[in-house]
């Protein structure tokens, strides 16, 4: 009998009474916590005790010319004093995320394990630029605090995606049961072959789809970015007449997906078709009048 997936309760406390202010994430059993605040809010925050422990953070903003996501990983014994240098060295991130522990639990050897561990899934994943200069060596740990690390990352995962988060895990490894028994989409226009599904994290398009080389001369600049970036890290890669996508790929929506596919602005919701024709929008329509 296969045992059924448990719910999972997180308390984010807003320590400013702002949703969009300071947040204090928290889980039951768990010897870990969280606080996530924008750059602008780093003064008041670095005062806190937690930024004086041993810790793990990212560093996240939009690129300004491609509009990707960009992501540092960073840890400290303390933290402090490697972000506060952040604020004069790295002009792209606008948000934080560090992660320390309530106690005195993480020691530096647990960080580095932690920092290493982020980087490698980030850099598999590809749904970032990241801006890590190199990949940081797993140290070696004992096979009791190599097990007590992995549960702190699977809780860590857990409150980034919370937090909005999520580009540490590609969409068939996060999401594997939900691409096998969603509805699957099409979407052929001239040349272009591409199967897709949608979820709760944005649209997913199934490794091996084709997308057309040609762009049209009115592509807006953010599809033509986006597209230069996928080829650049060889998820898009040249097969005869067509782009072929080397990974399953998560886009924000429907029509970030089909504007990539078709290289022109295009409307996911009409683009993305069932096997009968009916559009990704009429999909939902019959839905939301069956419920």
């Amino acid at each position: 009998m296969e045992s059924a997936v448990r719910g999972q309760t997180l308390k984010i406390f807003f320590a400013d009474g702002h949703a969009e202010g300071l947040r204090v994430v928290e889980k039951s059993n768990w010897i870990g916590k969280a606080l996530a605040c924008s750059r602008s809010q780093f003064h008041v925050v670095k005062e806190r005790p937690e930024f004086q422990k041993p810790g793990v953070y990212v560093i996240y903003g939009e690129d300004s010319e491609t509009f990707q996501l960009k992501l540092y990983v960073g840890e400290g014994d303390p933290t402090l004093k490697r972000i506060e240098s952040h604020l004069r060295e790295k002009d792209f991130w606008s948000h934080l995320i560090l992660f320390t522990s309530k106690d005195e639990s993480l020691n530096k050897a647990h960080i580095q394990y932690l920092e290493s561990r982020l980087v490698s899934m980030a850099q598999s994943a590809k749904r970032c630029r990241i801006e890590n200069g190199n990949s940081p060596a797993l140290p070696a740990l004992s096979e009791s605090d190599l097990a007590d690390m992995e549960s702190f990352l699977d809780n860590m995962l857990l409150v980034y995606g919370a937090l909005g988060l999520s580009v540490f895990e590609s969409p068939m490894n996060r999401r594997q049961e939900t691409a096998l028994n969603a509805q699957q989409l099409i979407l052929k226009s001239n040349g272009a072959d591409a199967r897709g599904y949608d979820s709760v994290e944005g649209f997913v398009v199934i490794k091996g789809s084709r997308a057309l080389m040609k762009e049209v001369p009115s592509i807006p600049q953010s599809i033509r970015l986006a597209r230069e970036q996928l080829i650049k890290d060889g998820l898009l890669i040249p097969n005869g007449s067509a782009y072929e996508l080397a990974q399953d790929y998560l886009f924000s929506s429907p029509s970030k997906a089909a504007g990539i596919m078709l290289g022109r602005s295009a409307n996911g919701r009409v683009e993305w078709k069932d096997a009968s024709g009916a559009t990704l929008s009429e999909l939902e329509e019959g839905l939301t009048s069956e419920s």
